[in-house]
């Protein structure tokens, strides 16, 4: 009884001191979720795994009993940006700066003996440290003669190589603690999946560890995905724009991309900043403070190095690239709305942003390259799903959503028909027995569909009853069957050996009685392109991609007046203006010859030459339709890129030869090509006649030449069909010359 007694008291006194230490550190009356129960396992002593989406407050499961206990916690962060944001939070928690420190490569010889003299001394009860610093010998040397109170991992998905930020060093934590000294570890991270959570506690020998899992839903967050194309600096500014003083993040998947459209940003009267791994410390610190301090309104940064800041305001998080993994969206999109307060998160995608990721990933070994498959699949499920994105993220890291409809993503709010395909599931379901439940999806789909793949054929499932029983259904379609059915879960992916399909116990219940199984199918009807011209045709391509015109009155006006001119001019109408600069027309309402030559497609030439009966037809209509026009959404070109075509109509001015100037510019020829199509399209006049006789003979030159000038399109594509005789390369080469002779 005397025991029981004293195990009450001892529970309720911890109790006590957690209170009061969470009142005098941090000024909260209250935990959130599983703070305490967190923070009371390791007071115990106990290895403790924590699994807190973004803006569940993690930071304080390891901050708090930091302070309470004896002795220097360890916290082991892979971002040198988070290090010093929690460092300078702790500090102001306390009238003590040496209370928290940080030991990474931004420190100089004399600041680390600084923060090692504080140590020694009693008064720091926080050490971040990288994790490479935490394998220097000196180091290790170091902590060996300080009393460590437990170590914190944090961001502890950089463990596993199925997480979204797979960091070597940190597979080397567990030895290098077991040299210093044995104490208890804390494991934080936000995005884990079960299988990253395995790979976590196994790799830090911590499978006994207490377990708290919060769930990963925030409702206050809104989800878009749009497609990205030609237009997208001119929607994310006029987003942006929209927002007045918001704070807001666009990441973007690679640091050129960063420098370049932060640049744009600030062109257009945004407070904006770059942030990136590859920028010096000083820089790096000074734009993250000038964005806490709300000097800045937008940062833009690298989806590879990510923020490692805690800022509760951030509105609006933009992908201006689709991230690699849906662990990395989901961290990344946590950033916005932490007060519980607004929080957008939109993402762009297209298909050539994943081609772009599979192909960073050659050269890597075998395994990871499969993984890194595997994820980004994943990621484009979800950009390309109809169904609720909150729903999808959810059941992605495990965690069933039920409801019908959150409200809060693009596809609840704007949903697509409903259709059954209870027949349909069960032709997925026995086509996974038929391949005996060893197949992804991708090649499930392939046999469903009777496609005779060289793999279909060397295991000889062409043979197979079930091999085709799909054909009548386009791939797509059973793409979003295996999706609904694994998020109904009717089937699961066997993570372990790279996504292959498993049928459920749920799954074989259905086969022996089917219910009612529903997908979501896009309406086949909405754009009826059987009526349309060939120009229109070249138009609605660009417009399929961009969502189409803004004012598609003005845009139908514009087509009117273009076919006009090419009629008194004698010249194609695409020669005039491409449909899709007649799309931007449609859109930013240009009513000055200065503002038309900021248009794609339009330079100073093209401008003067046929621009003013278009300015003062949109002016008019303008004016009659009292619109208020973007004109502030100016996008400004960045200035390395005018280099480069400014030097390109030097050269030929010189008359080099284009493969030579392609070589010497670091560029292959097709990329030099699409140079030179970009500075004849935007009105620049230039003669390429030395190289065209030089490559070429003239009767071809005569025959592609006199194509161009008899067909209503400069479609690449069409050319081709109606030309199997000449190359890609002769082709647009002519194009080139006939555009440049006609238009400018």
């Amino acid at each position: 009884m005397t025991t029981l007694l004293s195990q009450v008291m001892g529970a309720m006194g911890k109790q006590d001191l957690l209170y009061k230490g969470l009142k005098k550190y941090f000024g909260f009356d209250t935990f959130k979720g599983n703070q305490e129960a967190i923070i009371s396992s390791i007071l115990s002593g106990n290895d403790t795994f924590v699994l807190m989406p973004t803006g569940g407050g993690k930071s304080l499961c390891y901050q708090l009993p930091a302070l309470l206990m004896k002795g220097t916690a360890i916290i082991i962060s892979p971002l040198i940006a988070l290090m010093k944001n929690q460092v300078d939070a702790m500090r102001n928690y306390s009238e003590e700066d040496g209370i928290a420190h940080f030991l990474n490569s931004s420190l100089n010889k004399q600041e680390i003996e600084e923060v090692k003299k504080d140590i020694l001394s009693g008064k720091t009860k926080m050490l971040y440290v990288a994790p490479e610093s935490l394998t220097k010998m000196e180091n290790v040397e170091f902590l060996r003669n300080v009393p460590i109170s437990f170590y914190a991992v944090d961001e502890a998905h950089c463990i596993s190589e199925w997480g979204h930020d797979f960091r070597p060093e940190y597979r080397r934590i567990r030895p290098i603690i077991s040299e210093i000294s044995a104490r208890p570890i804390i494991a934080l991270t936000a995005t884990a999946t079960p299988k990253v959570q395995h790979d976590i506690q196994k790799n830090l020998g911590m499978n006994d560890a207490a377990v708290f899992k919060s769930s990963f839903n925030r409702p206050n967050l809104y989800y878009e995905v749009r497609p990205k194309t030609e237009q997208i600096d001119r929607e994310i500014i006029k987003y942006i724009l929209s927002q007045g003083k918001k704070s807001g993040i666009v990441y973007c998947l690679s640091r050129k991309k960063v420098d370049d459209f932060a640049e744009i940003l600030q062109a257009n009267n945004i407070r904006a900043l770059p942030y990136h791994a590859g920028m010096d410390a000083a820089t790096r610190s000074f734009n993250q403070d000038a964005f806490l301090m709300e000097k800045a309104d937008v940062i833009v940064a690298t989806i590879a190095f990510g923020m490692g800041i805690d800022k509760p305001d951030v509105r609006y998080v933009i992908h201006y690239d689709i991230p690699k993994s849906l662990e990395g969206y989901y961290q990344e999109t946590g950033r916005a709305g932490r007060d519980g307060g607004e929080g957008r998160c939109i993402a762009f995608y297209s298909e050539k942003d994943l081609q772009k990721l599979e192909r960073f990933m050659q050269g890597k070994p075998v395994s990871e390259q499969e993984i890194g498959k595997q994820l980004l699949l994943e990621t484009a499920a979800y950009a390309e799903t109809s169904v609720c994105r909150r729903r999808m993220l959810l059941h992605y890291f495990g965690e069933d959503y039920n409801e019908t409809n959150c409200e809060h993503c693009d596809n609840c709010l704007n949903p697509k028909k409903k259709v059954e395909a209870k027949e349909l599931l069960i032709t997925v379901l026995e086509g996974i027995i038929a391949l005996k439940e060893k197949q992804k999806a991708d090649y499930l789909i392939d046999f469903l569909i009777g496609k005779e793949s060289s793999d279909i054929e060397t295991y000889g499932h062409n043979e197979l009853e079930e091999f085709g029983s799909g054909s009548d259904e386009e791939a797509d379609t059973w793409e979003t069957v295996i999706r609904q059915a694994m998020l109904d879960n009717y089937l699961k992916k066997d993570i372990e050996n790279y996504g292959i399909l498993k049928i459920t116990k749920k799954g074989k219940e259905f086969l022996k009685n089917p219910v009612s199984f529903k997908i979501t199918k896009d309406d086949e009807d909405e754009d009826d392109i059987t009526s349309l011209e060939s120009e229109d045709s070249e138009m609605l391509g660009a417009a399929a991609g961009s969502g189409g015109a803004a004012d598609p009155v003005l845009f139908s006006m514009m087509k009117d007046l273009r076919k006009k001119l090419s009629k008194k001019l004698n010249v194609p109408p695409y020669v005039i203006f491409q449909p899709s600069s007649l799309e931007a027309m449609a859109t930013s309402y240009p009513i000055t010859l200065e503002e038309l030559q900021n248009i794609p497609g339009v330079g100073a030439g093209k401008a003067k030459r046929y621009g003013k009966e278009f300015i003062d037809l949109i002016h008019k209509h303008v004016e009659e339709n009292d619109i208020i026009r973007p004109e502030d959404l100016r996008v400004k070109t960045v200035a390395n890129k005018s280099k480069l075509k400014v030097s390109i109509v030097q050269a030929i001015d010189r008359k080099v030869a284009l493969d030579d100037l392609a070589e010497s510019k670091g560029i292959d020829f097709n990329e030099m090509l699409s140079e030179v199509e970009a500075i004849v399209y935007s009105g620049t006049k230039i003669n390429i006649d030395y190289f065209l006789n030089e490559v070429m003979d003239q009767e071809v030159l005569q025959d592609i030449y006199t194509y161009f000038k008899e067909e209503e399109t400069d479609n690449l594509d069409k050319a081709q069909e109606e030309l199997p005789d000449y190359t890609d390369t002769e082709i647009r080469l002519v194009r080139i010359k006939f555009f440049s002779d006609m238009a400018n």
